[in-house]
C-alpha cells in the first residue's frame, strides 16, 4: 500500500491472511513492514498466514502507515524459517529499504555480493542484496535527484527478470515500485469513495465512511483483493512506482 495519509490495511490484510493457506497455496510463512517516518515496524511469522496469531494480532490492530509491504510465502528455493520470511529490508543511505519478491530467479547465487550478505538462503534475498549493491556502487551517496535513481532501479529489475519470474517489491519508505513478471495489479482508492467487498472473505467496507475526501489510497497485490472495484493489472515487464498514493513514473 502507498497512501497520503497514514492509513491502516485491516480490510486488505483480512484477504490476504486467507490466501495464506485457506483460499491460497502460500502457506509457508508471511511478513509484514509498516512504516513510520524513517522507522520501519516488521513483523514475521513462518507460520501460514491464515493461522498465524501474529497474522491474527495485526488484522485487529489499526496500524497506520503511508507505506505497507506484505508477503505470504510458497517456498521453493530455502527452507521454511524465520530468516527465509519475507519481506526483507536493509539500510541504505540511512533508510530502511524492503523487499518482497514472488517467483524463482535461476542463478542469481551466482551474482557476487560486495556490501550486503543474505542471513537466509532464498534466492530472493540473494536478488535483494544484488540490488542495492548496483544502486550503492552506482550511487555510494544519495541521488541529488530521483530520475537517475529511477532509472537504474526499472534496469535493474530488467535485469533480474531474465533470470526467471520476478515480481517485486521494493520501498525506501517514501517510494513503492513495483516491477511485474507474471501478476501483479494494482487500484486507487480517491474521492467519491465507495463500498468494496473481499474475494476471499465474506467482509465488505464502505470507504466513504472511513476516508476524508482529500485521501489518496493504492494498493497493489498480485490478483484484485476485491470483487467490485476496477483494478489495472499490469503488463510482464512493466513497473509502476508511487508515492504517497500517487503513480509518479510507468
Amino acid at each position: 500500500m502507498s497512501a497520503n495519509v497514514p492509513t491502516d490495511i485491516c480490510f486488505s490484510f483480512a484477504g490476504l491472511m486467507r490466501r495464506g493457506g485457506q483460499t491460497g497455496p502460500h502457506r509457508d510463512g508471511w511478513g509484514i513492514a509498516f512504516y513510520e517516518g524513517k522507522g520501519c515496524r516488521t513483523f514475521h511469522d513462518p507460520a501460514p498466514s491464515s493461522e498465524s496469531e501474529i497474522a491474527r494480532l495485526v488484522s485487529q490492530y489499526s496500524i497506520k502507515s503511508c507505506t505497507v509491504i506484505s508477503h505470504i510465502r510458497r517456498a521453493n528455493r530455502g527452507r521454511v524459517s524465520l530468516e527465509n520470511t519475507h519481506p526483507f529490508t536493509r539500510e541504505l543511505w540511512g533508510r530502511v529499504w524492503t523487499f518482497a519478491h514472488n517467483g524463482q530467479l535461476k542463478g542469481i547465487k551466482d551474482r557476487i555480493l560486495t556490501f550486503y550478505e543474505p542471513v537466509g538462503s532464498t534466492d530472493s534475498e540473494h536478488a535483494f542484496c544484488w540490488l542495492l549493491d548496483q544502486i550503492r556502487m552506482q550511487y555510494p551517496e544519495p541521488p541529488k535527484t530521483t530520475a537517475g535513481l529511477m532509472k537504474l532501479i526499472r534496469h535493474l529489475a530488467a535485469d533480474l527478470g531474465t533470470l526467471g519470474v520476478f515480481n517485486m517489491l521494493l520501498s525506501d519508505g517514501r517510494y513503492l515500485w513495483c516491477h511485474c513478471a507474471t501478476n501483479l495489479a494494482w487500484l486507487t482508492r480517491k474521492a467519491p469513495f465507495g463500498a468494496a467487498t473481499l474475494v476471499d472473505a465474506d467482509m465488505s467496507v464502505d470507504f466513504s465512511r472511513e476516508t476524508t475526501p482529500d485521501d489518496v489510497v493504492t494498493v497493489i497485490a498480485t490478483r484484485p483483493l476485491t470483487r467490485d472495484e476496477a483494478w489495472t493489472v499490469m503488463q510482464p515487464g512493466q513497473m509502476a512506482v508511487f508515492r504517497g498514493g500517487a503513480l509518479v513514473t510507468r
